[in-house]
C-alpha cells in the first residue's frame, strides 16, 4: 500500500507492511555536522530548513540555515490560539499519540518554510498528509532510539545551537535574544533539536556504520564515469513510487500520472510546485530539489539520462526499483578533482565501552575516566584496549589504521580533528558508546590520483548510505503500528 493511501485510511484503521522497495537518486552526507566533498560545513535544522531544501523525513535533514528559517522553526502558536484550540488525538504510533494541534503547528512551520523558499504551498489536505507521514516516521524513530538507550544531553543541543548561530553569523546568545524578542518558544526548539540529533545518532548506528566501500567499488566507479568524472549537476526530481510487487495496471497508472505531471511542469517554478504537491521523494517538500551532485553520487541511470540534457530541460520518464522519476537539470558545472582543501587523514586507535542496560552511560563514563587515568599514568594503551574495549579492534590494541573524513561518526571525527598527535581524548560519546581516542599520526598531503580515489570513495559511501537509509526508513515505517483516529487524516 502506498504511503499517501495509508494516510487517507478511515479513522481507526491500521496499516500493514507494504513490502515497498525503496531507492533514492540523491545523497545526504552521513553526519549531523560534517564535511561535504567540497569541504563545506552542513547543519541540520529543527524543521523546514534543509541541506538542499529538504525537510523533516530524513531525521530533519541537514543544510545551511538562513535566519528567517531558523526563526520560523522557533515559532509556536500564540497563547490566544492555544487557549481556544480544542486538541484531539489524531494518530497513535505504537503507543504514543500525535495530536491534531501538533500536526497543525507543524503545518504552519512547513508552510512558512515553503513560502520563504519561494515554493508554491500545496493545499491543506496534501500538506497535512505529508507532514503527518513525516511525524509518524520521527515518532517511530525516537521510540526505537529510546529502546536502544540512545541519549542526547543538553551539551549536544548547545553545540547544535552554536552551529546554527554560526551559520547566521552570530553567537548563540544573539540568536536566542532575537528569538525571545519575537516571542518564540525556545523550549520547543530545543526539544526539536534533541529529537533530530537522536534520529541522527540512530541513523549512524543502524545504517551508516554498516556501509562498506571496497577498492573494487572505487575502481569500477572510476572506469564508469568517463567524461562525467569532473562534472557536477544541480537536479530536482518528482518521484511516483511503486511497490516491489506492482501489477502491470499499477505500473501503467503511475507512468501515466507522471507523464501528466511532466506536461504541466513547464518551468522551474511549476516543477517545484508540482513536486511539493505530488512527489513521493523525501525532498518533495523542498520542491523536489536534490541539489548539486557529482556523477558518482548519482545512480548510473540518472547520469545517463541527464548527460544529454541542457540546463532547464526535463528528462524522459526514468524507471528505477523505487518507481518512476522525472528529473529536471537546473545547471551543471566543472568540478576538478584537484580542487578543494587537502585530504586530511588520521592514524588512530581507540577503546570503546558500549552503553547498555548492563552498563548505563554514567557507569561507562566513570570506567572510561578510570582507564584514561591509567593510560596517563603510563600503562600501555594497547594492553588496556585488549582488556576493556568492546570494539572489534580490541585484539589489535584498538588500532583503526588510516581514517578519512566520513569514515567515522561525527562525534568521533570531531575528536580526531581536535586532538594533537599522541594526546589522549577525554571520554567521547557516540551512538556506539563511550570512546577514548588517540591520534598517532596525521597527514594532509595526497597525490592527485589518491585524492581522486578518496573523493570517489567518500561519494560512494554517501550514496550507499543514502540508499540504505531510504530502505531502513521504509522498514521502520512499515513496522510501526499506526492507528488513525480522525477522518481528516
Amino acid at each position: 500500500m502506498h504511503n499517501l493511501e495509508r494516510i487517507a485510511m478511515p479513522a481507526g484503521q491500521t496499516t500493514s507492511p507494504s513490502g515497498q522497495a525503496t531507492y533514492s537518486g540523491e545523497k545526504i552526507p552521513a553526519s549531523f555536522v560534517g564535511d561535504t566533498l567540497r569541504g563545506e560545513k552542513i547543519l541540520a535544522s529543527f524543521v523546514g530548513a534543509t541541506q538542499r531544501g529538504r525537510w523533516v523525513r530524513r531525521a530533519l535533514f541537514r543544510g545551511p540555515l538562513t535566519l528567517c528559517i531558523v526563526l520560523a522553526a522557533l515559532a509556536h502558536p500564540d497563547a490566544s490560539a492555544q487557549r481556544i484550540a480544542i486538541d484531539r488525538i489524531a494518530v497513535v504510533v505504537n503507543n504514543e499519540a500525535i495530536t491534531d494541534l501538533e500536526i497543525r503547528t507543524r503545518m504552519m512551520l512547513a508552510r512558512t518554510s515553503l513560502e520563504q523558499r519561494g515554493i508554491g504551498v500545496p493545499d491543506d489536505a496534501i500538506l497535512r498528509r505529508q507532514v503527518l507521514e513525516q511525524m509518524i516516521l520521527e515518532r517511530a524513530g525516537t521510540q526505537m532510539a529510546r529502546e536502544m538507550n540512545l541519549r542526547v544531553d543538553e551539551t549536544a543541543i548547545d553545540r547544535a545551537l552554536d552551529q546554527i548561530a554560526a551559520q547566521n553569523r552570530m553567537n548563540r546568545e544573539e540568536l536566542l535574544r532575537r528569538a525571545r524578542a519575537e516571542g518564540r518558544d525556545l523550549k520547543l526548539f530545543r526539544e526539536g533539536l534533541r529529537a533530530e540529533l537522536l534520529m541522527q545518532r540512530l541513523r549512524e548506528r543502524e545504517v551508516d556504520s554498516r556501509i562498506q566501500v571496497s577498492e573494487a567499488d572505487v575502481d569500477a566507479a572510476l572506469a564508469s564515469l568517463g567524461a562525467s568524472a569532473n562534472v557536477e549537476y544541480r537536479l530536482a526530481q518528482i518521484l511516483i513510487r511503486l511497490p516491489e510487487t506492482a501489477s502491470p495496471e499499477q505500473v501503467e497508472r503511475a507512468r501515466v500520472r507522471l507523464e501528466d505531471l511532466r506536461s504541466q511542469a513547464g518551468d522551474e517554478g511549476s516543477f517545484a510546485r508540482l513536486a511539493a504537491a505530488y512527489s513521493e521523494a523525501t525532498e518533495a517538500s523542498a520542491g523536489g530539489e536534490i541539489g548539486w551532485r557529482s556523477a558518482e553520487r548519482l545512480p548510473t541511470l540518472f547520469v545517463r539520462e541527464i548527460e544529454r540534457l541542457k540546463p532547464g530541460e526535463m528528462s524522459r520518464i526514468v524507471r528505477s526499483p523505487a518507481g518512476f522519476h522525472l528529473l529536471r537539470l537546473g545547471d551543471r558545472r566543472e568540478a576538478s578533482a584537484s580542487a578543494g582543501p587537502p585530504v586530511i587523514q588520521w592514524r588512530a586507535r581507540h577503546i570503546l565501552l558500549r552503553v547498555s542496560e548492563v552498563l548505563p552511560e554514567p557507569e561507562a563514563l566513570r570506567r572510561a575516566q578510570a582507564i584514561a587515568e591509567r593510560i596517563r599514568a603510563g600503562e600501555d594503551f594497547a594492553a588496556l584496549a585488549r582488556a576493556f574495549s568492546a570494539d572489534g579492534t580490541a585484539a589489535r590494541g584498538g588500532e583503526l589504521g588510516w581514517l578519512l573524513p566520513g569514515d567515522t561518526v561525527p562525534d568521533f571525527e570531531q575528536a580526531l580533528r581536535m586532538l594533537p598527535v599522541n594526546e589522549l581524548s577525554p571520554p567521547v560519546r557516540s551512538p556506539f558508546g563511550i570512546h577514548l581516542i588517540q591520534v598517532l599520526e596525521r597527514r594532509t598531503e595526497a597525490a592527485p590520483v589518491e585524492r581522486q580515489r578518496t573523493l570517489i570513495r567518500q561519494a560512494l559511501r554517501e550514496r550507499k548510505a543514502e540508499e540504505a537509509y531510504d530502505s531502513w526508513l521504509q522498514e521502520l515505517r512499515d513496522r510501526a503500528y499506526v492507528e488513525y483516529r480522525l477522518d481528516s487524516n
